[in-house]
């Protein structure tokens, strides 16, 4: 490993399931000299990207908390759509979450989520947690917007997406501008989800509502997708007037 590389393949180590790291730990799992890794890990402590957990031991440190804090004030995706997801959720007065979801990589990251009064359930979309791209309404209502070079690279590395069913739905959803889903993510809840749409690269959005699978009859999706379409165009008015369209 050289240069950034030897950096992010340190970091990309840590994970809920392992959140503390030997020297020696690390060096084993990547393949590479103690003395590679020791360097590697003493550049990052001295920047407080880790800090010492125990003797020996290494966790993540404070400065990505520092970054979190600047990209919850500088984001603009955050920024023009955090307000509007409050808005949307109090409007439709049924027990539900919603969510501000973005394209990560060939994954779908949630940046900012809003529960309603009543709302007894949680979703799997939490902030900074990647998803995968083909399963859900939030997930999908991206997917669906992708250019066809990206889509078809995407959509060839999962088998189960690879059927013609499959493109039909999303090319259902690309013309409806809604996508609606039951179950895929959470058992017993519907996901209705509208894509935000930015010229910026990458910026490539959905805003969704989760609600219980109990209330949701055709009316009601209906009139959730009607909500939730509205304000991803609010978003994009958003986005467009501070430059981040």
């Amino acid at each position: 490993m050289a240069g950034l590389d030897r950096y992010i393949a340190v970091l990309r180590l840590y994970s809920q399931s392992q959140s503390e790291w030997t020297v020696i730990d690390m060096a084993e799992r990547l393949g590479v000299p103690q003395s590679t890794v020791y360097r590697t890990v003493r550049d990052l402590v001295g920047e407080n990207f880790l800090e010492t957990a125990s003797e020996a031991r290494y966790r993540l440190g404070s400065v990505f908390i520092e970054f979190d804090r600047l990209l919850r004030l500088t984001d603009p995706l955050l920024t023009a759509g955090s307000q509007v997801l409050e808005e949307v959720v109090a409007a439709v007065g049924v027990p539900c979450v919603g969510l501000l979801c973005r394209l990560y990589n060939d994954t779908v990251m949630c940046i900012a989520d809003a529960t309603a009064p009543g709302a007894t359930f949680s979703s799997s979309y939490e902030r900074g947690r990647p998803m995968p791209l083909t399963m859900g309404a939030t997930s999908k209502a991206i997917l669906a917007h992708l250019p066809t070079r990206r889509f078809n690279r995407v959509i060839d590395q999962w088998p189960e997406a690879r059927t013609q069913a499959f493109r039909a739905e999303l090319m259902a959803v690309r013309k409806s501008g809604v996508c609606v889903s039951s179950g895929e993510i959470d058992a017993n809840v519907v996901g209705v989800a509208a894509p935000i749409l930015s010229k910026t690269p990458g910026l490539l959005a959905s805003l969704s509502l989760v609600l219980p699978q109990s209330i949701a009859d055709d009316a009601m999706v209906a009139r959730i997708a009607a909500a939730t379409m509205a304000g991803a165009r609010h978003i994009e008015e958003g986005l467009a007037s501070s430059g981040g369209l």
